[in-house]
């Protein structure tokens, strides 16, 4: 059977030359290629396409496509050879990352602290935090610090950018089909991603709390109090309301035509006009002036007049407003040219609109016109990059020159194109025309430090290698220290491996090491100096991968490749990545366990539909097809079987291969898109919820998905109504669950709660499979606990557990712990880990209800599995002062904190400082922790308190 799969996978028509981002670099004779994007699950399988890592994932990096001279064993019994250790290579970080990320964050809000005392702009003092924050990884801290840049933006041009920018991260929250950019807003869009609101002054979240879509449309003009209004079939006609013709004592000639006007309104329009009509000139004499050669047409005159009597616009045609802009600079109506600028801002309603006015708008500086225009741009992101006429604005120089005069051309604009470009293909001249124009813009050292460092990675990325490190040294000069990997890097590519080493040793000698610094220089040597490098990289930062995938690598070719798959687990343990997710699957393919490695591949399937295997060659659904004779073929009613066992073993990778397999036979079911989301991240989580709602063949359906996606972005009160609503079209499971789960997200009182619960009950009423059910008898147990009812608590998680929902386990054993029964609560807590072996936070749990050995096993062990938990290090660090081990317990913290820069980590390490008298590290712990959440009430008085120790000394 072996036989005829690698025949059946060597016969495969493998396209060679893709110039993708590289994961894994291979060895064979065939040369080098790297992974790319496809069409998405059950199409057919087109050219591998580039594809790129997002800026928006949490290891915020993006791929870096190392030489793969020799990359590929000629013998190897798979279609593209083995991995090979000597060939793979991390990323380098395309973000700015401070040596010392804590100071870097204490700094950054002592900036902000003296921006908001000394009314300075605090706007740029965010997109700095915004900037700090990808290097932790946490998208929440991204998209609050770009709702504060947003917030405190004073001038239209940024609000329009950041406003355009938080639209664009949230894209995967809209329901399709998805409204136009510039589309009123609907009742659930954030107000500060309004367009109306971002580019006209007055309309502001900080200035009106009302989004001005929301507003009821205004009353219709009074009337002039002229004797004069204008017909509004035509400019032409002047009628008087009682029917008498205006007396006017003005008349400007254009070519054979007249055009009457009020002497007194004209010259009141501006100091140039007033001086022409009353000053010195022949003209004030003179009730005719030619105004043949002066560039307006007699339409174009009557619209002045109309408007110096009236002050208003009203329903002049856009040329006509066109050239009253151009007589407004030439005459310098600044009243005029507001209006103008006005009204044209609020005709732009799509690209279309904006790139027919926006040279227009640039020509004559029309401020508000040029940032509608470029707010349109901006929301069709990054479709409109692919437009000639719009990167030619966005890109080129004197696009960029152009955008200046008219004051819609800032740093955070070009951040934002640049990421959105980067993202999208991070080697493409377009990304290097907008980084070119970052750097132009950069004024502050560290928007020059980011500008040159994404400068450098992405000529790294490019091959451009000497380009590359001129661009790190650069950023090094700016104070960037990070980039010293980024020069390293580039040395090593040219050929000088022992300078690259060198350099790496001089930032480990004048800075405190960390796990980046072992990694990268784990490149330049070899042998058992290589290996120790890489594990004291796993010690000071265990979320690297690169460590973890080299080892596993050097298991395969030692041919230990049990250890191999053992080792890369460890990772996706706490790490559900793509690139991992492959490698296993390479592993599995290698022992030619064909169920495991199809398990991974759908998991990859799932995160990314696009996803190329064997090293950007094969579609994951081809490698799937073709293993179809190796693996067992299951129906539906096996799939359900097989989901039920996966989630009842906390097996979430299993779960989402078996519910993918579910889906390539039923890809319109919304009820699997939506367990699916119950299984993944946010991001991932948003799209299988769009996927459901989208596929609901029922009105009830698609309300609770719609509900499900208000929920999850903030609208809690929006996804109770739409609960209520498809209650009220059927009653269902869903529609229950979610009114319930909506109205217990809140501090309720015992009445309350129980009506949550009577919600459960109802939903469980209703036809619906165990694995919903289980959950719901869960979260009633978790209500009547919360209400001091553990008898009935007690009861509802034995009914989950009977229906095999193993994580009531860990409600039963609260139960069991509130009823003085810490033994019965630790035996609950194991068999939940009997099932759940590999699960950190059932170690975690159990460590609650065990004695102090105990618990610092159970502990332990959660570190192990999962390093990324905080409260293992707090409680280590807490028992550690208990026994006034002092300089142990900040280590441990310190350990904590150099990987992950975690508000409880550096509060609780500020006060064991403050216990311990040191006044400046408390400080720069509040800091950095209050620089994270600026609201955080203990932090704040503990904040409090080191300042005002501190006065005395300064």
């Amino acid at each position: 059977m072996t036989n005829n799969f690698l025949t059946t996978i060597r016969s495969l028509k493998l396209i060679e030359g893709c110039k993708a981002a590289q994961i894994y670099a291979f060895s064979s004779a065939g040369g080098a290629s790297t992974s790319g994007s496809g069409d998405g699950a059950g199409k057919p399988l087109p050219p591998p396409q580039p594809r790129s890592l997002s800026v928006r994932s949490a290891s915020v990096c993006y791929p870096h496509a190392p030489s793969t001279s020799g990359a590929f064993v000629a013998d190897s019994p798979l279609p593209c050879g083995l991995p090979v250790a000597a060939a793979l290579e991390p990323a380098l970080d395309a973000c700015l990352r401070p040596v010392d990320h804590v100071k870097a964050l204490a700094a950054s809000f002592r900036r902000m602290s003296s921006a908001e005392a000394e009314g300075d702009d605090l706007c740029d003092v965010f997109l700095e935090q915004h900037a700090l924050f990808h290097a932790l990884g946490d998208a929440r801290l991204l998209r609050r610090a770009l709702r504060a840049a947003r917030v405190h933006a004073t001038d239209p041009h940024r609000r329009v950018v950041l406003a355009a920018w938080l639209r664009y991260e949230r894209r995967e929250d809209e329901f399709d089909p998805m409204p136009p950019p510039l589309a009123p807003c609907t009742p659930t869009t954030p107000l500060l991603e309004c367009p109306r609101a971002a580019v006209f002054a007055g309309e502001s979240p900080g200035v009106d709390p009302i989004c001005p879509c929301r507003r009821p449309p205004p009353p219709p003009p009074t009337p002039p109090s002229s004797r004069f209004r204008r017909n509004t079939s035509s400019i032409d006609q002047m009628v008087e309301d009682d029917g008498d013709v205006e007396t006017n004592d003005l008349w400007f000639v254009i070519g054979e035509e007249e055009v009457a006007c009020e002497r007194s309104c004209i010259a009141a329009l501006s100091k140039p006009l007033n001086t022409l009509l009353y000053g010195g000139f022949a003209e004030a004499q003179r009730d005719r002036i030619d105004f043949t050669r002066d560039g307006i047409t007699p339409c174009g005159m009557r619209a002045v007049s109309a408007y110096s009597r009236h002050g208003r616009l009203d329903d002049f045609s856009t040329d006509t407003i066109l050239e009253l802009l151009a007589f407004s600079n030439k005459f310098c109506c600044e009243g005029l040219k507001s209006a103008c600028d006005n009204k044209l801002a609020t005709m732009v309603s799509g690209v279309e609109d904006a790139l027919s006015l926006v040279d227009l708008g640039l020509e004559e500086a029309a401020h508000l016109l040029v940032a509608a225009c470029l707010q349109a741009f901006l929301r069709e992101l990054p479709k409109s990059l692919s437009n000639p006429d719009v990167a030619r604005l966005l890109c080129s120089p004197d696009g960029r020159e152009r955008l200046d005069i008219a004051g819609n051309a800032s740093f955070a604009l070009y951040y934002f194109l640049s990421s959105v470009a980067m993202e999208e293909d991070i080697r493409s001249n377009t990304t290097v025309m907008l980084l070119e124009r970052l750097c132009e813009s950069a004024e502050r050292p560290w928007q020059k430090q980011l500008a040159l460092h994404q400068f450098g990675c992405v000529m790294l990325e490019r091959g451009e290698f000497k380009d590359a490190q001129g661009w790190f040294e650069d950023a090094i000069a700016e104070g960037h220290m990070y980039s010293l990997a980024g020069v390293a890097r580039s040395k090593f590519k040219r050929g000088h491996k022992y300078s690259a080493y060198k350099m790496m040793n001089s930032i480990m000698e004048d800075y405190e090491p960390a796990g980046w610094m072992y990694q990268e220089r784990s490149l330049y040597c070899v042998g058992k100096e290589k290996m120790a490098d890489l594990h004291i990289a796993t010690e000071l930062d265990p979320t690297l991968t690169f460590p973890y995938k080299y080892r596993a690598v050097v298991f395969l070719e030692e041919d230990m490749v049990e250890s191999a798959v053992a080792e890369i687990s460890k990772v996706l343990g706490f790490k559900l990545v793509t690139d991992c997710l492959e490698l296993r699957a390479w592993f599995y393919l290698a022992l030619e366990e064909y169920e495991a490695a199809v398990r991974d591949i759908r998991a990859i399937l799932t995160l990314d539909p696009s996803y190329m295997m064997f090293h950007g060659k094969v579609h994951g659904e081809q490698l799937i097809e073709i293993l179809r004779g190796y693996v067992q073929q299951w129906d539906m009613a096996d799939c359900w079987m097989q989901l039920y066992d996966r989630w009842s073993e906390v097996d979430d990778i299993g779960s989402l291969a078996v519910v993918q397999q579910m889906l390539t036979r039923e890809p319109g079911n919304s009820s699997l898109r939506f367990r699916q989301s119950l299984l993944l991240l946010r991001h991932a989580a948003m799209r299988s919820l769009r996927f459901a709602r989208n596929c609901s063949a029922h009105e009830h359906e698609r309300l609770v998905y719609e509900g499900w996606i208000l929920y999850d972005t903030g609208h809690r009160d929006e996804a109770l109504a739409k609960a209520e609503q498809s209650i009220k079209i059927q009653r269902s499971f869903e529609a229950f669950f979610l009114k319930a789960y909506a109205l217990g997200d809140s501090s309720l009182d015992t009445e309350s709660s129980l009506s949550v619960v009577q919600l459960l009950e109802h939903a469980n009423s209703c036809a619906s499979d165990n694995l919903r059910k289980g959950q719901a008898y869960n979260n009633m147990g978790s209500i009547y606990v919360d209400c001091d009812l553990l008898d009935e608590a007690a009861e509802c998680y034995n009914i989950a557990l009977n229906i095999k929902h193993t994580r009531a386990h860990q409600g039963l054993a609260r139960v069991h712990y509130l009823k003085n029964r810490k033994k019965a609560a630790y035996g609950e807590m194991s068999e939940l880990i009997k099932v759940a072996k590999d699960s950190a936070s059932a170690y975690e749990k159990r460590s609650e209800y065990g004695e102090r050995d105990e618990a610092r096993g159970d502990l332990n062990m959660a570190t192990l599995l999962d390093p990324t938990r905080t409260y293992p290090y707090r409680y280590r660090a807490a028992v550690l002062m208990d026994e006034s081990k002092e300089d142990e317990a900040i280590g441990e913290l310190s350990q904590a904190i150099a990987f992950r820069a975690d508000l409880q980590l550096l509060h609780l390490r500020a006060a064991f400082f403050d216990s311990m008298g040191d006044n400046a590290n408390t400080l720069r712990d509040c800091e950095a922790a209050l620089c994270l959440d600026p609201t955080h009430g203990d932090t704040l008085e503990l904040y409090r308190k080191a300042s005002t120790k501190s006065e005395p000394q300064s």
